[in-house]
């Protein structure tokens, strides 16, 4: 009994390990670290046992992970500590059972033998888990191994396999750095074969490049309005934020593209034609393509609205949100749900969602990818866009999580999609952090919290197609089906000592 309260207790500080390897700390070795010891406890336990250390694993994960979904509970939601802990707490305890489902998957499913089941099974089992989370009941891909990992070496597996293959190579060091620590002599010699070959793949994929530059580089301004959540919506400061974007956005007429974040304007377009019309005109004027955040769409009619981005100028467009947020955007079983909205009061939160196939915006005659907010936390969302999209746009709003880790991680997954698919991403929020992402992923430049600012410079438009941005997560989920398939048929093939006795 005391050992066991041992080994759950180490798992619990494994797991809150494990958010130190994200944005705003980035210690991404200590990803491996904590999976090194998460994969150490499984070894040799029973199924049940495994699920127990996988749950209270997930529950330091997530517990210290994303905590910060109780700043918009309780301020933009109902302001009592009781109700956004305890709302909180049950949606922690709802992903404990990804990281939980793994153990009993790994200690569960047949394997020959001991190396099997830790270099193949182990790191099988936590990224088809990982993209399980980000698919059920629409997804939460937060905090997946392979964000971690942006400013790693591992990042060259990115534009290969993307981040759920580069989460599978992070849980596959841990697994081979278990075998070298706890497993027979015999074993070692393959383990270490695992990780120089992983060595080996990093030294060849470092200056591999699978798109190109096609055309001049496009001069862009991110305005960052920096209005408070809490007066965002309120019809009083809706004319005082409009001003003060225009304010911020007057020196930078001229360039090739301003982006407004998302819901800049918070109102319809019947409820500031007059805006709207002085901004198509100034932006025809200047020779600039705006693209503004704001809800579109019929207030009232059966149709619908859409959380957008609207273009104008010489070219006009727009893109209407398509995965949107739960709860926040949308309620599922909305006839039962909808009385709680209301007496909660949360804005804006029975948006539609967008047409599966939209036409994409065009500035200086390149295609340009736009998603909004969360969206740009789902691959295959981004990739959408692609091959044609030569530029990638996410406008955001991260005010609803205050000075929390949330932005920072947020920042670091917008990264992500842009090494992925080595396109520069625009990157324009309410109250940061905005930059502009080049094609590797790296930050190039970056705005402050909290403050009225702006991000200026180019963006070199790219062309071509990644493997990552072309087959998804395809090629990672086969090849873990694959390695699943051979622990369970090397079990008839064992090679064990006790076999041959």
């Amino acid at each position: 009994m005391r050992d066991n309260i041992v080994v759950l207790s180490a798992a619990l500080v494994a797991g809150s390990t494990l958010p130190w390897a994200y944005s705003p700390y980035d210690y991404p070795v200590l990803a491996i670290f904590s999976l090194t010891a998460l994969f150490w406890f499984w070894h040799d336990v029973e199924p049940n046992v495994a699920a127990a250390i996988g749950f209270i694993f997930g529950l330091g994960m997530f517990g210290c992970g994303v905590w910060w979904i109780q700043i918009s509970i309780h301020q933009f939601g109902l302001p009592i500590y009781a109700f956004s802990a305890a709302v909180t707490a049950v949606f922690v305890l709802v992903l404990c059972c990804f990281p939980a489902f793994c153990g009993y998957l790994a200690a569960r499913l047949p394997a020959g033998n001991e190396f099997l089941r830790i270099v193949c099974l182990y790191p099988a089992a936590w990224a088809a888990t990982e993209m399980l989370r980000g698919w059920v009941f629409t997804g939460f891909p937060w905090l997946l191994v392979g964000y971690s990992q942006i400013d790693s070496p591992l990042s060259v597996f990115a534009p290969v396999i993307g981040v759920y293959g580069v989460g599978y190579i992070t849980a596959l060091v841990a697994a081979a750095i278990v075998v070298l620590l706890r497993t027979q002599r015999r074993w070692r010699t393959s383990a270490l074969a695992v990780l120089i070959s992983i060595v080996i793949a990093v030294l060849a994929l470092h200056n591999v490049r699978w798109t190109h530059v096609v055309g001049d580089p496009i001069s862009v301004a991110l305005i960052q309005g920096g209005i408070p959540q809490s007066v965002k919506w309120n019809p009083a400061y809706r004319k005082p934020s409009i001003d003060l974007y225009m304010k911020l956005s007057d020196p930078h007429w001229g360039k090739s593209m301003i982006i407004w974040p998302e819901t800049a304007i918070p109102a319809f377009a019947d409820e500031v034609g007059e805006t709207l019309t002085a901004l198509t005109d100034r932006a025809l004027e200047s020779g600039t393509s705006l693209l503004v955040g704001m809800p579109s769409g019929e207030r009232t009619g059966r149709n619908g609205y859409f959380n957008s981005v609207v273009q104008l100028g010489l070219e006009s467009g727009r893109y209407d949100k398509r995965h949107l947020v739960p709860f926040g955007e949308y309620l599922p079983l909305n006839k039962w749900i909808r009385p709680l909205t209301t007496f909660l009061q949360i804005p804006m939160s029975d948006f539609s969602p967008g047409g599966y196939e939209q036409p994409l915006m065009s500035v200086n005659n390149h295609a340009i990818g736009v998603t909004i907010c969360y969206e740009d936390a789902y691959a295959n969302e981004v990739a959408r866009a692609l091959p044609d999209a030569r530029v990638l746009v996410n406008v955001s709003n991260d005010a609803w999580f205050g000075d929390s880790d949330a932005p920072h991680q947020h920042l670091q997954i917008a990264r992500m999609r842009a090494l992925e698919t080595e396109r520069y991403l625009l990157r324009g929020t309410n109250t940061g952090i905005s930059a502009i992402i080049d094609d590797r992923g790296k930050v190039l430049t970056a705005s402050k919290q909290f403050v009225s600012d702006v991000v200026s410079g180019e963006v070199v438009p790219r062309s071509g197609s990644t493997p990552a941005a072309r087959y998804g997560a395809t090629a990672t989920i086969s090849f873990c089906l694959i390695l699943l398939v051979i622990c369970g048929l090397s079990r008839f093939y064992r090679t064990d000592n006790s076999e041959h006795s």
